[in-house]
C-alpha cells in the first residue's frame, strides 16, 4: 500500500568534484520531509533520491527528466507523489518552478529543508571526500549574501501582545498530539535530554489567533533571530519581519540567553500562536532550527 509523501525537499547544484573534464558536478537532492511520530512510535521511513548531472546539462529539461525518474523511483518504493517541492536555493528557482510546472508539482520556494540540509551535510562529510576530483575547501571566498532588511508585519498580522517562552524537549515530543490550527513539526533529536529547554515566542490575539496562525502558515517560518535591538522572523527563502523593537538591555540579555539555549538545543526553537496566556490550544505552533543559509 503506498504511502504518500508530504511534501519533497530538493536541492539541484554543483558539488566541490570535478570531473574529468574539468567541470564540477551537478547533483539532484531530493528527500521526503520526515513525519514527526507520536509518543513511543516508530517513525515512517523517508524518500531519498540522489542524481548526478553533467555540468554540460544543467537546464530545466534535464530537471524535469530527473524528476520524472524520482516519481517513478519512488512509486517502485511504495510513496505516493509529493503534495509541494521545496526549494531552498534562490539562484536556482526559476529552473525548479518550469521543471515543477511541467508536471504539475507545486513549487513553494523555502528554507524549511531541515531534513535536505542534515543529509547534504551528511555527504560533506562522508561521500563527497571519498570522491576522485575531490576539492576540499572554497575555490574562492563565498559572496557576503545582502540581509533584506527587516520589514514590520502588516496591521492585520500583527497580535495583542507577545512573551519569551521555553518548553523542554520531552513536552515537545507531544506535539504531534496537541490540538493545533496549523503546525510545522520536525523530528526532535533522539540524544536530546527531556528537560533540556527549547526557546521560542508566543504570540497573542483575542480574536484573531487562527486568523494571525494561518498567516505565519504561508510564510514559512525558518527561525527566530535577535539583530540588534530587533526580534526578527527570518521565513521563504530571505524574508525577514520585524516581530518587535526591544529595549536596550532587553536585547542584549535576550541575544545572550536565547543564543545559549539555542545552542544546547541543537538549534532548535518555537513560535506559537495563542488566543491568550491562559488559553491551552495553539492555533499555530512551528518548531524551528537555526541551520545555515544556502
Amino acid at each position: 500500500m503506498k504511502q504518500a509523501a508530504p511534501d519533497w525537499e530538493l536541492d539541484y547544484y554543483s558539488r566541490p568534484i570535478f570531473e574529468e573534464d574539468g567541470k564540477k558536478r551537478w547533483e539532484l537532492l531530493i528527500c521526503s520531509t520526515p513525519e514527526v511520530p507520536g509518543p513511543g512510535e516508530v517513525a515512517s521511513e523517508s524518500f531519498r533520491w540522489a542524481q548526478a548531472c553533467p555540468a554540460t546539462s544543467v537546464n530545466s529539461i534535464w530537471l524535469r527528466e530527473a524528476l520524472e525518474a524520482a516519481l517513478a523511483g519512488a512509486a517502485s518504493q511504495g510513496f505516493g507523489p509529493p503534495r509541494r517541492l521545496r526549494c531552498w536555493r534562490g539562484s536556482m528557482r526559476t529552473m525548479v518552478q518550469r521543471a515543477a510546472e511541467g508536471l504539475g508539482l507545486e513549487l513553494v520556494p523555502s528554507r524549511r529543508t531541515y531534513a535536505l540540509v542534515n543529509w547534504l551535510q551528511e555527504r560533506e562529510r562522508l561521500v563527497y571526500p571519498q570522491e576522485p576530483g575531490y576539492m576540499a575547501g572554497p575555490l574562492a571566498p563565498p559572496p557576503q549574501a545582502l540581509r533584506p532588511i527587516a520589514v514590520p508585519l502588516p496591521e492585520e498580522a500583527r497580535g495583542d501582545s507577545w512573551a519569551w517562552a521555553t518548553l523542554p524537549l520531552g513536552v515537545l515530543a507531544a506535539a504531534s498530539e496537541w490540538e493545533v490550527g496549523f503546525a510545522g513539526l520536525v523530528p526532535l533529536p533522539e540524544a536530546g535530554a527531556a528537560e533540556l529547554p527549547v526557546p521560542g515566542i508566543r504570540l497573542f490575539s483575542s480574536t484573531r489567533a487562527l486568523a494571525l496562525a494561518g498567516w505565519l502558515a504561508g510564510l514559512e517560518p525558518v527561525r527566530l533571530e535577535i539583530s540588534g535591538p530587533q526580534l526578527v522572523l527570518e521565513a521563504g527563502l530571505e524574508d525577514r519581519w520585524l516581530l518587535t523593537n526591544l529595549p536596550a538591555e532587553e536585547a542584549e540579555v535576550a541575544t545572550a540567553a536565547f543564543a545559549a539555549a539555542r545552542e544546547q538545543a541543537g538549534g532548535l526553537q518555537f513560535l506559537a500562536v495563542q488566543a491568550s496566556e491562559q488559553d491551552q490550544r495553539f492555533e499555530g505552533f512551528w518548531l524551528l532550527r537555526d541551520l545555515p543559509d544556502a
